[in-house]
């Protein structure tokens, strides 16, 4: 099966099936906060705020269907002490967890990282999404922060979690700063 896997940038063309996908994990109410699927129109706008030098959007194509997508995003945009960081994020259509393609999606997107310049890599999910975990976990991702109890969904409350890790680090980390 995964020899016949294509990971590849994104192209607008995608953008009905990226959007399909997205709107499964809004509706399983355990992939990320939205409550309300969004629009092909809302999607096209994400899609604008990316491109394939900065902040690429890739697919994860298997026999020429898109099964799944992954994304990185501008840490807190705007921010320029912040602009080495990234926020990444992925996404697989529910019939095709557990088959290796969220594990190749990642780890394409990690080596992409060295190319872009990025230092760290933060990602951002819900306490209930034991599958996302596991796959940041795998890939030496660790726990950075928990807000405890701020998602709600009907009668589910659970944590906002935020996993990071540190690539192309730079020996910086014991910099000293004088007054």
């Amino acid at each position: 099966m995964m020899e016949n896997l294509n990971i590849r940038f994104a192209e607008e063309d995608d953008l009905p099936d990226i959007l399909d996908i997205f709107n499964q994990a809004i509706r399983s109410r355990n992939a990320c906060g939205f409550m309300e699927e969004v629009s092909l129109e809302e999607r096209r706008e994400w899609f604008s705020g990316h491109d394939e030098a900065t902040y690429p959007i890739y697919t994860a194509e298997l026999n020429g269907t898109i099964v799944g997508y992954g994304s990185l995003s501008a840490y807190r945009p705007g921010r320029k002490a912040m602009i080495l960081a990234a926020e990444v994020s992925f996404f697989l259509d529910f019939t095709y967890h557990k088959k290796g393609i969220g594990s190749a999606l990642l780890s394409h997107m990690l080596s992409d990282c060295h190319r872009l310049g990025i230092e760290s890599l933060i990602a951002i999910l819900l306490s209930t999404n034991n599958g996302s975990i596991a796959l940041l976990k795998k890939y030496g991702f660790d726990e950075w922060g928990r807000m405890p109890g701020i998602i709600h969904f009907e009668e589910k409350i659970c944590d906002h979690l935020y996993y990071g890790k540190k690539i192309n680090q730079k020996n910086n980390s014991h910099a000293t700063f004088l007054l």
